[in-house]
């Protein structure tokens, strides 16, 4: 039974409209996740992480081997895969990321490791590979650009 408790969705519509979630240090994933709610993963994953609309925390003590799309993503911790943020990819001083980030907006803290593509989509829609058949001058207006960082 739910406790009577104003931070607990009390009601199916409540729920339905997102919320937080959590998944801890100790937890292990295997498969694919998805929902409707932000997420903050402590915990390891392998697979897929799909929360399409909302926002997806890397926490530091996470380890993600998995492609991910997601509203916004903001890595603490390590990440092996493909970040797809319709909004924006943040990945923190403490973060890594080894993988192409596709996305709005980047901001890549000093002290973060990224290796990997960016593709930055003004329109905030996935890429398609028959534009990358077109010349550049022809092309929709995104910014391609690949790098490996680390300050250290």
């Amino acid at each position: 039974m739910a406790p009577l408790d104003s931070a607990y969705p009390t009601s199916v519509s409540d729920r339905a409209s997102g919320g937080n979630a959590r998944l801890g240090a100790s937890l292990h994933v295997k498969g694919e996740i998805t929902g409707n709610e932000d997420l903050t993963i402590d915990g390891s994953v392998e697979g897929l992480v799909h929360l399409e609309d909302r926002k997806l925390t890397i926490g530091a003590s996470a380890r993600l081997t998995a492609d991910v799309i997601a509203r916004e993503v903001v890595v603490y911790g390590n990440v092996k895969g493909n970040l797809r943020a319709r909004d924006r990819i943040e990945i923190k001083k403490d973060g890594s990321v080894v993988g192409d980030l596709t996305t709005a907006r980047i901001m890549i803290e000093d002290g973060a490791y990224f290796k990997g593509s960016i593709e930055i989509d003004k329109a905030g829609e996935a890429s398609s590979d028959s534009d990358l058949d077109k010349p550049a001058y022809t092309r929709s207006s995104r910014a391609t650009a690949t790098t490996a960082s680390s300050a250290d």
